[in-house]
């Protein structure tokens, strides 16, 4: 029997407890082991179980940081090794599929579903036309006004799909005023996960952490809808007025607001305009053949034959003398080419312009392309391919002129690095590509604002549909699972999405780290692993008040939610704050919400949160950019949280 449960079942007293300590004793596990024996309960000792479970924990710490396969991919491996090691971790087959049939799972399901119908009816998009349109030329008023907007509607609807949207916002912003996008995105990012504090349903990861904290014992709940909501706000708002002060001092300006693509990528030397001689190789052979050919690092971004533009793929069009080829290339492989290739620099070809690479070559432009930065969204499918195998220009009918990783900007080998979530790509393509990368949900189009297809009659019905979802559970009427579930059906039933588009919206990578994650918190309980670690947590902290102990808490899972997944630091700590809390005599719901909370908001980094990976690139930031205004707001949400827990629930 774990320490645990010999304090909750009644063969250990927390009164008695609480009575040992204030007698004095010479360390808290003496204490702790001094109640056991007056009890018969044995103290959680390291045996092989527990050993079993650690190496799986490690093995998955080591696979979450370093990503050898994706995240989803390693939580899946932990599930197939609880099963396959049952005699040691307790987990039976039926214990290692329950993850797909949890409620916590189901309803993020669900839940992807109902922010995708809130996307397509383009509400949040209305609302951001009327802040460009009210707030645009006052920095301090626009600011206010997208924390605002991304921290409110957070609570109510998937973080990921609001930062998505608000990304294009503040590129419009930035050409109207000329405020750099870097001033806006990084505090966006961080507005959006404090906002989905705010409810049970605002991110997974608070699904996630009642799940766990409810499986641990007939004793413990789940989370109410709007169980935390208080606090929440308290952590917007303190939030939010450090991001409006401080946080702009320390908010860096990496990209200038309002600069041409070209410009703003530099490409202006990497990109010119060459006329193929009647001497030259390349003519007669294709475009792809020439490439092949060359055995240099450079590309055919357009061909200009008789003053049309030719766009698309150009891979099976075959050049011929007098093509005006426009090469994204360096310098030192320009001058190779034009001294063995039978090619002429064109005339007044010094530099390539936005205009020019949006092709208005003459009054014939076939097709009518069009520059565009994309990024990479964290559930592509593209994260890990490079342009060369996936198939790129083929697969999207567009050629990436270059890419940019957080502040670096890449123009060279770019079809063999494999990409990542959060790059930005400056594309070229026609109107039917745009339409394309706006419609999916892997792609984030920064110079797009308007999505072609919302369906603005459908928004008063979506916007029902989401307050169904929220208040049913809320009044206690029904579960949230229920309401999730019955409104993604409404919100196809009603129009507001089409059958179709139900599957693409789900981030299925979520759905199989969340399924494959629960199992490990229920192997870590029944092996007393959780028990254990609580046990050495005692050990070292055991001394402290319990508010100082919630920030210890806090911190800690905060820490390790920048290294793993913020679904698996819930899953690897409320467990174990939970049986630490109940060795003190303290409040479990305590504990479990400090790490919670923490999990959820992981400023400290742009690997730490979903939504940090979405702005890393359109904000041109550097890595340590996010230590630079996150670590502080993550000093003060510690001192928040704690005493706010405190304040509300007491420990």
């Amino acid at each position: 029997m774990t320490l645990r449960e010999g304090l909750i079942h009644g063969d250990c007293d927390v009164l008695e407890y609480s009575e040992h300590m204030t007698a004095g004793s010479s360390s808290p596990m003496a204490l702790v082991d001094d109640v056991l024996l007056q009890t018969g309960v044995e103290a959680p000792q390291l045996d092989i179980n527990i050993l079993v479970i650690f190496a799986i924990i490690a093995v998955a710490v080591v696979l979450f940081v370093t990503e050898p396969v994706p995240l989803d991919v390693t939580a899946i491996g932990v599930l197939v090794a609880l099963i396959a090691l049952e005699p040691w971790t307790g987990v039976t087959p039926a214990d290692g599929i329950s993850g797909f049939s949890s409620p916590a799972t189901i309803t993020v399901l669900a839940m992807f579903i109902l922010s995708e119908g809130i996307r397509r009816t383009g509400v949040i998009s209305v609302i951001g036309k009327q802040i460009a349109r009210r707030f645009g030329d006052s920095p301090t008023k626009q600011l206010a006004s997208v924390l605002g907007l991304a921290g409110g509607s957070a609570g109510f609807v998937n973080n990921t799909p609001v930062v998505a949207v608000m990304i294009p916002l503040v590129n419009e912003l930035s050409q109207r005023t000329g405020v750099s996008p870097s001033r806006l995105l990084m505090p966006i990012s961080f507005a959006a996960m404090m906002g989905g504090m705010l409810t049970l349903i605002g991110t997974s990861t608070n699904l996630l952490a009642s799940d766990v904290f409810d499986q641990m014992g007939a004793e413990f709940d789940a989370f109410t809808m709007f169980e935390f909501t208080q606090l929440g706000i308290v952590v917007l708002i303190v939030g939010v007025v450090y991001l409006m002060t401080v946080g702009q001092r320390l908010v860096p300006e990496r990209l200038a607001g309002g600069a041409g693509l070209t410009d703003a990528y530099n490409m202006s030397e990497y990109l010119t305009e060459v006329i193929v001689r009647p001497d030259s190789d390349f003519v007669g052979q294709s475009v792809g053949e020439s490439i092949a050919n060359l055995g240099i690092d450079a590309d055919v971004v357009q061909l200009v034959r008789g003053g049309v533009a030719f766009g698309g793929p150009l891979m099976t069009r075959q050049i011929q003398s007098g093509d005006i080829l426009v090469l994204r290339t360096d310098r030192e492989s320009l001058l190779a080419l034009i001294d063995d290739e039978g090619l002429d620099l064109a005339p007044d070809a010094e530099e390539v312009t936005d205009e020019q690479l949006q092709f208005e070559y003459g009054e014939r432009i076939e097709p009518e392309l069009k520059l565009l930065e994309v990024v990479i969204a964290p559930e592509s499918p593209l994260i890990g391919e490079t342009l060369e195998s996936a198939a790129f220009r083929e697969r999207y009918r567009a050629t990436v002129l270059a890419i940019r990783r957080g502040g670096r900007i890449i123009r060279a080998r770019m079809a063999e690095r494999p990409l990542r979530a959060g790059d930005t790509l400056l594309i070229q393509g026609d109107e039917q590509t745009t339409r394309r990368f706006v419609r999916s949900r892997f792609f984030v189009v920064i110079g797009e604002f308007e999505l072609p297809e919302y369906r603005r009659e459908k928004l008063p019905i979506a916007l029902g549909i989401i307050a169904l979802v929220v208040a049913l559970p809320g009044l206690g009427i029904v579960p949230i699972v229920h309401s999730a579930l019955g409104g993604m059906v409404a919100m196809v039933v009603t129009g507001c999405l089409r059958p179709g588009e139900i599957y693409e919206s789900v981030d299925w990578s979520v759905i199989f780290l969340l399924a494959g994650l629960i199992p490990l918190g229920i192997a870590m309980e029944r092996t007393g692993t959780a028990a254990y670690v609580a046990g050495l947590a005692m050990t070292g902290f055991g001394d402290l008040h319990p508010v100082l102990l919630l920030g210890v808490f806090y911190l800690f899972t905060a820490i390790i939610t920048e290294a793993v997944s913020n679904n698996a630091s819930v899953v690897l700590m409320v467990p174990v704050a939970v049986d630490f809390a109940v060795s003190i005599g303290a409040s479990p719901f305590a504990f479990a919400l400090a790490v919670t909370f923490a999990a959820s908001t992981a400023f400290m980094t742009p690997v730490g949160y979903q939504t940090n990976l979405m702005v890393y690139g359109p904000g041109g930031y550097q890595f340590t950019d996010y230590a630079r205004v996150g670590v502080p707001l993550q000093l003060l949400l510690t001192v928040v949280t704690a005493l706010g827990i405190s304040y509300f629930w007491g420990v």
